[in-house]
């Protein structure tokens, strides 16, 4: 009994940041809750790995705001007064809400204005919390590169986590969103959030992906168990309960509606079975590319309706495009 309650206490603890002033603090007895909807034999387990994960995956606001202003202080101050920080996000306030956090920290560090149009021959920077599968930078890009891009340059993209098979998507598509247009792209992220999910290399992944195939899609390659570990996990066992367990929530949790959205996945928005599969989260909030069983539902409906039938460990906020 010690060791659950020390388990329910460090998550809360570690995520104690999560949509704060716009949802109560986690608390030890809200981890307790969402792990109760587990088997009795796996719940202990199953929190035992999430502290060990989550203490490398989720990003605090101090934590963001010590890591931007690393990546503040790694370009010199004739690059931030000269660059064009760049405002084009068509959809969500993750952009504006990472120019707000980045904003202080280059006027104490630089001061540079972030608001500042930049000059000519300035590199342009495209500001975000993560990039997971690339077709959001790719559709903000597009429009901009269309309309108001010069015809070359240099783009920095900026980003807490990056998913390789996102940096490999935004790379192969480069005509879709570039319009002839000469840019050289760099990625940057922050240290350690830099997270290997791409097919080719999913023995070693950084993501929950499966290592059984069992009533999964045609397509889908299990992850073969070898000599490559993640350093997200504690090891094999512990990852496999995490992607078993969050596989068949996420499964339930796909009945729930009558008409699931074909990119409602079990371990996270994707066009891709069995999902996404990242366990990356930050205080702002938790990306729809997570594992359903970290934050479908809503308590506030009844059990009757199917936000209601399943508790989230992470509350989701939802935008409007």
């Amino acid at each position: 009994m010690a060791e659950r309650e020390n388990l329910l206490a460090s998550i809360a603890n570690t995520i104690k940041d999560y949509r704060a002033g716009e949802i109560a603090e986690p608390t030890p007895e809200h981890v307790d809750r969402w792990i109760k909807q587990f088997g009795d034999d796996v719940q202990v387990p199953m929190l035992r790995e999430l502290e060990y994960v989550l203490k490398r995956t989720y990003v605090s606001r101090d934590q963001a705001q010590r890591l931007f202003a690393k990546i503040a202080r790694s370009f010199p101050r004739d690059f931030w007064k000269t660059a064009h920080i760049l405002d084009i996000q068509q959809n969500g306030s993750s952009q504006t809400e990472m120019r707000r956090l980045l904003m202080p920290i280059l006027h104490q560090y630089h001061g540079a204005d972030i608001n500042h149009e930049g000059t000519s021959g300035g590199a342009f920077v495209y500001l975000d919390d993560a990039i997971f599968t690339g077709e959001r930078v790719i559709a903000d890009l597009s429009g901009w590169m269309r309309s108001h891009a010069p015809t070359n340059g240099t783009l920095h993209l900026m980003v807490m986590a990056l998913h390789e098979g996102g940096r490999y998507w935004i790379q192969r598509n480069e005509e879709r969103f570039k319009y002839g247009k000469q840019f050289s792209m760099r990625f940057w992220a922050f240290e350690g959030f830099a997270f290997e999910n791409r097919r080719a290399y999913r023995n070693c992944s950084d993501v929950l992906w499966p290592t059984f195939g069992t009533d999964m899609e045609d397509d889908f390659q299990p992850r073969q168990v070898g000599r490559e570990e993640s350093r997200l996990f504690t090891g094999e066992p512990g990852r496999q309960l995490l992607e078993r367990e969050l596989y068949d929530a996420g499964r339930r949790i796909q009945g729930f509606a009558a008409n699931p959205s074909a990119v409602l996945k079990p371990l996270g928005f994707s066009n891709f079975y069995p999902g996404f599969g990242s366990l990356f989260v930050t205080y702002r909030n938790c990306p729809n590319n997570c594992p359903l069983a970290l934050w479908y539902g809503d308590p506030s409906y009844g059990p009757n309706h199917p936000l209601g039938r399943w508790y989230p460990l992470f509350p989701r906020k939802t935008y409007n495009p």
